[in-house]
């Protein structure tokens, strides 16, 4: 079976993600990879530091390489370069005028210069001519030199322990800025001027000595090997590394051959159009094409949809911005809608459930037949499989303005208003998106309503959550088992194991920031209500456990005090998760209510 070492990186069509794979250069088709667990290559900085390719597989069908956005073989540092390190450019160079580096042809050092990581372009990307910054765009074609470990005062002896293998780069060059700013790095370093790929290799799977030849619009310019550089590789690392440590992944840029374009007479210089192939022994091509004027410069936006920041709890959806989320009060929301129909019916879960908390009931009522109507579920933020963003503050305002959201997206009115189900912290949430749109909520059902005042507290432990303080530090196994302790019934942890499973997995399941962010917003819930808010009129009922220690008889007392032509359902032995702990006393209790 052939090597599969010609990596490429790639956009995965399916998810957006991006890929590692093997490029295929005659099939012109990209298999992608993936480790041997199964997991998919990211990007080559995972193939450096797994080590052998033994360590990779194809995962998948070959995918045709045109159908797929290649991205650069390597990115995300700045290119380490040499310049003049090969004799007849260097003499070139020297005579040329650009050169403001030295006075002789041949450099008593290596000329040592960077690339700035956003100059960085992959295979088939355009190169911006930047109007009003050069008149003196050059190509020159290069073979990069890609570290395969951390080195420090490599010796010369040494050196090829820690190269991984190679790349193409075309260290396009300002030529007049090179010269003028005396150092190279402005020249060097405008966006798009520096194309890598479009694949990499190992230093195993190529011969020891490389050719780079340059093509443009079709006629060769440059032809040269690595046996006529000036400062052969292992010499450039010695030189390199004696007084700074080297990165796995570093990539150098070894220098360019004969044939640039101000080393014609006169000089020839890029215009709009021209195509620029660089091909390398075993690594294929990389071509590109000069843009027209007034080109956008697609880095400015690259750069600028980057951020510091990652989203909370998104890992669990797929594809870079969850292909199966959606939209909601402009947030990624995982979001079902079950049957169909005109009547609405939207569930609230409390805090530690998730969506599918509500499964067994929809499903012992037959709630999900079409004829029953439609029911809207959601994971709020940061719970279940919604994501949250490390700026966004939890609180119960900001989670009843996500409430709405999911009733826009159902379509309720107040001429169709909806019946509400909420649980636990979740009706804390209801009765506020209630309070603040009133009319769109006929039918309101609080399963387990936790206390709005310390006054309705009363008589209880005043557990309603853990502290932030404490999930962060002790992780949701401990989390876990201190919930179970303050809100299951004694019945229920004696008799019925399932459920206290239940419980568990279902605060085990969520992301540790997520649940820390909800609980900062449900500890300070009450302080949000005022008395005179709570004179609600929906028909409402409201099922309490018989052995809840959060939402206890004083507690449930006080919501059916202020919403008016409500009634309580008690259902005996049971805590504060009653769907999980008696889903056959539930369904008797809120069964005619919510199928009328």
């Amino acid at each position: 079976m052939a090597k599969l070492t010609n990596y490429i990186a790639f956009v995965n069509p399916e998810n957006g993600l991006d890929q590692i794979g093997h490029f295929d250069i005659e099939a012109n088709t990209i298999q992608p990879l993936s480790f041997l667990s199964g997991t998919p290559v990211k990007n080559l900085y995972q193939v450096i530091e797994a080590g052998s390719p033994d360590a990779l597989i194809a995962a998948g069908s070959p995918i045709a390489a045109d159908t797929v956005k290649i991205l650069p073989a390597i990115s995300g540092r700045d290119v380490l370069a040499v310049g003049k390190n090969y004799m007849e450019h260097a003499k070139e160079f020297n005579s040329s005028g650009f050169d403001s580096s030295d006075k002789v042809d041949r450099p008593s050092h290596p000329v040592i210069f960077t690339k700035r990581a956003t100059a960085i372009v992959a295979h088939g990307e355009d190169i911006l001519l930047h109007e009003n910054f050069t008149a003196t765009a050059d190509y020159e074609g290069e073979i990069g030199v890609i570290l395969g470990k951390p080195g420090y005062r490599i010796n010369e002896e040494d050196a090829w322990e820690y190269v991984w293998g190679y790349t193409i780069i075309n260290d396009v060059t300002a030529r007049e800025r090179q010269r003028d700013h005396k150092q190279f790095f402005i020249g060097k370093s405008a966006d798009t001027y520096c194309p890598i790929g479009p694949i990499a290799v190992p230093k195993e799977d190529l011969p020891k000595t490389l050719r780079v030849q340059t093509q443009v619009n079709g006629e060769l310019q440059q032809n040269s090997t690595t046996d006529d550089l000036i400062f052969p590789i292992p010499e450039l690392l010695a030189v390199m590394s004696s007084g700074q440590t080297l990165q796995a992944g570093d990539v150098l840029a070894t220098g360019t051959p004969a044939g640039v374009g101000i080393g014609k007479q006169p000089p020839v210089f890029l215009k709009p159009g021209d195509e620029i192939s660089i091909s390398v022994t075993g690594l294929g091509t990389l071509t590109n094409r000069v843009a027209q004027p007034g080109a956008i410069n697609s880095t400015l936006t690259r750069v600028s949809s980057a951020s510091a920041f990652e989203m909370t709890n998104a890992t669990r959806t797929a594809g870079r911005t969850g292909a199966s989320l959606t939209t909601i009060n402009g947030k990624p929301t995982s979001y079902q809608c079950l049957g169909s129909g005109d009547k609405n019916t939207i569930f609230v879960y409390g805090l530690g459930g998730t969506k599918e908390y509500w499964t067994p009931l929809i499903t012992q009522l037959r709630l999900d037949r079409s004829e029953r109507g439609r029911l809207h579920l959601y994971d709020f933020e940061g719970h279940g499989l919604s994501p949250t963003h490390p700026l966004n503050e939890l609180t119960i305002t900001s989670l009843a303005a996500d409430l709405a959201g999911v009733f826009n997206v159902a379509g309720v009115s107040a001429s169709a208003p909806a019946t509400l189900v909420a649980h636990s912290t979740g009706c804390l949430v209801a009765m506020r998106f209630i309070i603040d749109n009133p009319g769109l909520v006929k039918k309101l059902l609080l399963m387990s309503p936790p206390p709005f005042s310390s006054s309705d507290a009363s008589g209880t432990d005043q557990f309603l959550a853990p502290t932030p303080k404490f999930v962060r530090r002790q992780g949701m196994a401990s989390v876990a088992d201190l919930v179970v302790e303050k809100t299951v019934s004694d019945a229920t942890k004696r008799d019925h194991p399932l459920a206290v499973a239940a419980v568990r997995l279902s605060l085990l399941g969520q992301d540790p920031e997520g649940y820390a962010k909800a609980c900062q917003a449900f500890l300070g819930a009450t302080a949000g209500f005022e008395v005179g808010e709570m004179d609600v009129d929906v028909e409402a009922l409201i099922v309490a456990g018989g052995e809840d220690q959060v939402s206890t008889r004083a507690g449930w007392e006080g919501y059916e005090g202020r919403i008016r032509g409500s009634r309580v359902e008690v259902v005996g032995g049971v805590g504060h998760w009653p769907v999980f702990e008696d889903l056959g006393g539930v369904c008797e209790a809120v069964g005619d209510f919510l199928t009328c």
